[in-house]
């Protein structure tokens, strides 16, 4: 019988999804984003390899090169909770390219570099901008809106990118080194940092919903919020201003704080020239770090597996204790391969396991969709405390002639994060709100 224009039409068919895999297709994005993660962490890393072949190209001694880093740093940091903002304004997709973008920029024209501006403004300025997009807010944001479930093994899975990405590009950086000095690798840098612009464009949706799917472990339809209006900086710091109030905000800023000051900003800066004092070449001293990311690989998830099952204060308590222990151990090591092997591995399991259990504070703490941003804040307190290790192991190096001092600071503050973690307060978990 032809339809009737009197019968009802209300029943409106299930939005149909326009990609492979079905609700699967998150992991394709989670594979994207950490391609995208990956190659920013190995960015970051960069600078530890070019120390001493920019020491010895131009004469620029360790303070100035170590200077410049930690401006990367911290802005790598500093950019987390406004590029969390710009995300809800402009989506995710447009930040990432855009980023991408100025990390290849940035690093590529440092090709040309003669002065130490040009070395400020290239490793420091541009490029912490472009990386900091592309950082841990990233994955909280990519976790949020994609995943109803496992968020905390996702999560971890993520913030490992940044173990692999110092797996995958130290020992290649500095064997790049020693073969035609520091020119060929900032080309190679730039050129990762180009090639995952056309990724990222094709495969990585604003949100589950655009493409016809709900997020991962979700019962039902998404319900995604409206587009947040007005100033991304103005969102940014509103958040900051509320979660100031909150005593639970600065217990993760501090100890987060010390979480950059011992990993990114002491070992991962300043390791290969430790170890260089102490008579090991620049290429085995960067498979020490790549170590570390190995075992980081398998540390970081696993913390997301735990995080999903206990208590996160007491995990942070763990794995801010043992960091600092291992600090203080270090410098009295006899520095064979045994015992650096060893350092590495223990160390390298704990370098970012405190990511997952910190996040999850956050949500419950602030909710989903506010967390990405205060979890941003709480970035930007891991990377000045990265900034000011890398400064501070810096200028003890230059004014007493070794690195003794710095480690055994560092350790003790790792002990101090560790109480820190218990003071953490709890609050019953919110509801998901998986669109966020």
């Amino acid at each position: 019988m032809p339809n009737s224009p009197l019968q009802p039409t209300t029943v409106q068919p299930a939005p149909v999804s326009r990609r492979p895999f079905g609700q699967k297709y998150a992991f394709v994005v989670v594979a994207v984003i950490f391609l995208a993660l990956l190659s920013s962490a190995g960015l970051r890393a960069t600078p530890g390899v070019l120390m001493l072949p920019l020491q010895q190209a131009f004469g620029w001694n360790v303070g100035v090169i170590s200077s410049s880093a930690a401006i990367g740093i911290f802005l790598y940091g500093l950019a987390g909770p406004f590029a969390a903002a710009v995300m809800q304004r402009f989506g995710i997709r447009r930040t990432v390219l855009g980023a991408l973008a100025l990390m290849s920029a940035s690093t590529g024209a440092s090709y040309f570099m003669t002065a130490p501006w040009q070395l400020f403004l290239t490793w420091g300025l541009l490029s912490g901008i472009g990386s900091g997009a592309v950082a841990n807010v990233l994955g909280a944001t990519i976790v949020n809106r994609w995943f109803t479930t496992n968020r905390g093994l996702v999560m971890g899975l993520l913030t490992a990118s940044t173990a692999t990405g110092t797996l995958i590009f130290m020992p290649g950086l500095a064997a790049l080194v020693q073969w035609g000095g520091w020119k060929p690798v900032v080309l190679t840098v730039a050129a990762c940092c180009a090639a995952l612009i056309p990724l990222v464009y094709v495969l990585v949706p604003e949100r589950p919903a655009s493409v016809g799917l709900r997020s991962f472990g979700s019962p039902h339809d998404d319900h995604p919020a409206p587009r947040a209006e007005g100033n991304p900086f103005t969102s940014a710091f509103s958040n900051l201003a509320r979660a100031a109030k909150t005593r639970t905000f600065w217990f993760l800023f501090a100890t987060f704080f010390i979480c950059g000051f011992t990993t990114n900003g002491l070992v991962g800066t300043h390791l290969i020239a430790f170890c260089s004092d102490h008579g090991i070449v620049e290429v085995q001293a960067a498979s020490l770090l790549a170590l570390m990311g190995f075992f980081d690989l398998f540390g970081t998830t696993f913390s997301g597996w735990l995080t999903d099952r206990f208590d996160p204060r007491k995990l942070l308590f763990l794995y801010y204790g043992l960091r600092g222990l291992s600090l203080i151990y270090l410098p009295y090591s006899d520095f064979s391969l045994v015992s650096l092997s060893v350092f590495a591995v223990f160390y390298g399991l704990d370098w970012i396991a405190t990511v997952p259990p910190t996040v999850r504070i956050a949500n419950e703490a602030f909710g989903d969709k506010n967390a990405p941003l205060v979890f941003g804040w709480v970035v930007a307190g891991h990377q000045l405390g990265a900034a000011c290790a890398a400064l501070f192991a810096g200028f003890m190096r230059s004014a007493q002639g070794d690195y003794l001092q710095a480690f055994m600071i560092a350790g003790l503050t790792g002990i101090l994060a560790a109480v820190l973690s218990l003071m953490i307060g709890r609050r019953p978990t919110q509801p998901v709100l998986a669109a966020a």
